[in-house]
């Protein structure tokens, strides 16, 4: 990784691109893993001119990260509009008191499933910002991520029924075998608001060809204290995997995804060596360089030796690491189902056989879209295949 690429923030341009927006400058600047002093000599001189404020908030809103802009300006409320800063912190309370809530119905769900004899571990949201930032306020609240066991998943679906969570979808039973095979989640809506609560078999549906093994996550788990309450989570260098395919899964569209793995690269006593050996064995060691490329760009993470070391020389990763930050400062966002998007997955992986089995499993794994656009009985399930292909064929030939 010797080269240089990326975002030098006082030079205020990514490759490719013309100047940043001054908002964006602030944003990337209060988001990166730098010493506090050091920040505040970086947004001091952004906030010296006048500056969008609307148009800061909106970004932050967008990436996730209010409240990582609330911490790295309430040090400089000196330079900050008084209007603007209430809206600050009346959006951090607000966050707060989600985060809060979350947090007591987390540990209702995972303490009812445990007293059914099940285990589920949270690994993002309020899980991700005690691990990361030893603070559920400093991370933007969404919804509550359990790691599941595949074969677990029908019991603990009842038992958060029973806690009055109902299934976003409901499949007929072919359907839900056959998705437990090549899906990963279920979405639950709960009393607080639709898709509160999801259950994840798996870290990426099966056609993206990263077989990850639920059973080694749950036996290297490390336990943690989310609002005082004791839980299992996945080790720090599980966590940088999975945090990294699951940002390139979404085409890092959100910068918060990229300051987790920031302060996760900052772990003084992370495994490396491991964590190279494993991105090898799953065949995703393009996406992990493309994913510290920038966020050492843009956010100031340090790349260590070590890490280094673990991770052979791609010139295609630094290619689709400029592009991938040429995409976060960008307004332009990827269609998830178009040949582009199929393209850059493609491109993400560092070996033939998993381009191969990526294209394959694309194209042969039926799922909730076949089945909800045909009703075939049983003994026709075998030609959901069929579906498949004709619907792909239909989606590329209309781009």
């Amino acid at each position: 990784m010797s080269r240089t690429t990326g975002l030098a923030i006082s030079s205020e341009i990514i490759p490719g691109t013309t100047a940043l927006d001054r908002e964006w400058l602030v944003l990337l600047a209060a988001c990166s893993v730098i010493p506090p002093p050091e920040k505040t000599s970086l947004l001091e001189p952004l906030l010296s001119v006048p500056l969008r404020w609307p148009r800061l908030f909106e970004l932050a809103d967008k990436h996730g990260v209010q409240p990582l802009l609330h911490q790295a300006l309430a040090a400089l409320d000196h330079a900050v509009p008084a209007e603007e800063s209430l809206k600050l912190r009346q959006a951090f309370q607000t966050n707060l008191h989600k985060s809060l809530l979350l947090s007591r119905e987390l540990i209702r769900i995972v303490d009812h499933i445990a007293a059914c004899g099940l285990e589920a571990i949270p690994y993002k949201g309020l899980a991700l910002a005690e691990v990361l930032y030893g603070d559920i306020a400093l991370r933007q609240s969404g919804d509550i991520d359990l790691l599941v066991r595949p074969r677990d998943v029908p019991r603990i679906r009842n038992a958060v029924r029973e806690l009055g969570y109902t299934p976003h979808s409901t499949l007929t039973a072919p359907q839900e075998r056959a998705y437990l095979k090549s899906g990963y989640e279920y979405a639950f809506d709960g009393a607080a608001g639709p898709n509160l609560l999801e259950l994840q078999w798996a870290i990426l549906p099966r056609f993206y060809a990263v077989d990850f093994s639920m059973e080694d996550l749950f036996q290297r788990a490390a336990t943690l204290s989310v609002a005082g309450h004791p839980m299992r989570t996945p080790s720090r260098e599980d966590l940088l995997l999975i945090l990294c395919v699951h940002a390139a899964k979404h085409v890092w569209a959100r910068l918060v995804w990229l300051c987790d793995i920031a302060q996760l690269m900052n772990a003084p006593d992370l495994d490396w060596k491991w964590i190279g050996a494993r991105a090898r064995d799953l065949g995703i060691v393009r996406i992990l360089r493309v994913t510290v490329f920038a966020a050492k760009a843009l956010l100031r993470a340090t790349i260590p030796a070590e890490a280094e070391r673990s991770l052979p020389e791609d010139v295609e990763s630094t290619a689709l690491a400029e592009e991938v930050q040429r995409h976060i400062v960008g307004d332009s966002s990827y269609n998830t189902e178009s040949t582009a998007y199929f393209r850059l997955m493609m491109r993400l992986r560092e070996r033939r056989a998993d381009r191969w089995r990526f294209a394959q499993r694309l194209v042969l794994t039926p799922g909730p879209g076949e089945w909800n656009a045909l009703q075939l009985p049983w003994a026709l399930f075998p030609l959901y295949r069929i579906v498949r292909l004709s619907r792909l064929a239909s989606r590329m030939l209309g781009k």
